[in-house]
């Protein structure tokens, strides 16, 4: 993937420069800090929208999916245990377990320090469900413990979420054939069709959810499980894998495009955090961890970062939203949090666990970086010292945006 990107003054090239050798590295060990390793998630909430099937979804499952003690006895009895149904019921179970399984165990320390990390969000005007940090099956995870990699969550149950995802929330009139639909060819070409005739905005929401989609599904061929033995488990790169999503010929041309969503996502959230900056420099802003060092150390990294992002020559330009007769804008605008919030509740009907901690995270990242790009006038508004009450972020949305960042 080469050259310019629709709908912005921006190149891959330059992107790849300023993150790769000036952004990524410190954004990397930012993440590594204990402000942004912990993020709160109620992995236990029902799918609102259909029936959840899947035995490793259910809720007694949630942490570590498929104890034996819970397989009927019929199930584990000698006489039924050589049967094929069984052995494959097993078999999947056991690796859901291996792979999907979240690890939820934090030191007592940790435990004790994340009570005193949470904050009063007093914004109404949420992208997400917001439910999950007041929730009491709601836990801190640690992200380092719980990487995005292949966790064998596949077939149907996967296609059903992003099939509802493209088909109910991105705009899309009916007669547009969905990105996934099997078949190659004709398919895409309707929707290029579509994604060229459709209003900025609209263009805009598909183009950061497919941008989403290839985040996930390049994190999943990189790091994928190459080897499975009893005495090693090896990931890396599984080239078949992404050449199968991303490759021109393979996919019909649509590869590359959705490559250069990836890098319209990485230009919004971008933009949002040179925008937010002013939240941050405020001297009584602090990313409190009970450690006063590491806490100033953190903060004067992160405010370079911000300072880094700021400086970025050919961000996009977001004076294009919503610009056009203001009660049209504002049907549009109300249109647009209204869609995102669905999906972030689409997250709750993923049926591996890890999958689940990852999409929710990076839905509520995208989501908080579409707050800030449209509270500009409050955020320019804040105060340098004081409560900023016009524009709040909570530290479960700062830990997604930085984290969704990072992905």
């Amino acid at each position: 993937v080469t050259g310019y990107l629709d709908d912005c003054t921006c190149d891959v090239e330059t992107i790849d420069a300023f993150n790769n050798y000036k952004l990524f590295p410190r954004l990397n060990q930012l993440l590594e800090g204990d402000y942004f390793r912990y993020y709160k998630v109620n992995l236990q909430k029902p799918c609102p929208f259909w029936e959840d099937n899947s035995h490793c979804g259910m809720r007694d499952c949630a942490v570590q999916p498929c104890p034996s003690d819970e397989v009927p006895d019929g199930i584990r009895s000698a006489g039924y245990k050589y049967s094929e149904e069984a052995n494959s019921l097993a078999e999947e179970c056991e690796e859901a377990k291996r792979l999907g399984a979240v690890d939820d165990s934090l030191s007592k320390e940790t435990r004790q320090a994340v009570l005193q990390w949470a904050q009063h969000d007093d914004s109404s005007d949420s992208f997400c469900e917001a439910d999950d940090i007041h929730s009491p099956d709601a836990e801190y995870v640690d992200l380092l413990l719980n990487p995005e990699r292949y966790t064998g969550y596949k077939g149907p149950d996967a296609w059903k979420i992003w099939n509802s995802i493209y088909e109910e929330n991105c705009f899309k009139p009916q007669n547009v054939k969905r990105p996934l639909a099997s078949g190659r060819g004709e398919s895409f070409i309707y929707l290029t069709k579509w994604v060229s005739r459709v209003c900025v905005e609209k263009r805009a929401f598909y183009r950061l959810i497919s941008g989403l989609h290839a985040s996930i599904n390049i994190h999943l061929s990189a790091r994928y499980l190459l080897q499975d033995t009893w005495s090693e488990k090896k990931w890396g790169p599984n080239v078949t894998e992404f050449q199968q999503r991303f490759d021109e010929v393979l996919t019909g041309g649509e590869g590359p495009r959705r490559l250069k969503n990836l890098y319209f996502l990485y230009l919004i959230e971008l933009r949002a955090l040179s925008k937010v900056l002013p939240f941050f420099e405020r001297p009584s802003f602090q990313l409190y961890t009970g450690n006063k060092s590491q806490d100033a150390e953190m903060k004067q990294l992160l405010l370079e970062i911000l300072h880094l992002a700021k400086s970025f020559p050919l961000h996009f330009d977001e004076n294009s939203f919503f610009a056009g007769n203001k009660k049209e804008a504002a049907k549009l605008k109300e249109e647009f949090r209204l869609h995102f919030k669905n999906i972030s509740r689409i997250m709750d009907c993923v049926g591996c666990f890890k999958c689940r901690l990852w999409g929710k995270l990076q839905t509520q990242g995208l989501g908080t970086a579409l707050k800030i790009l449209f509270s500009e006038n409050l955020i320019e508004k804040i105060p340098e010292s004081g409560p900023s009450y016009g524009f709040q972020l909570t530290r479960q949305e700062i830990v997604a945006l930085f984290n969704a960042f990072g992905r």
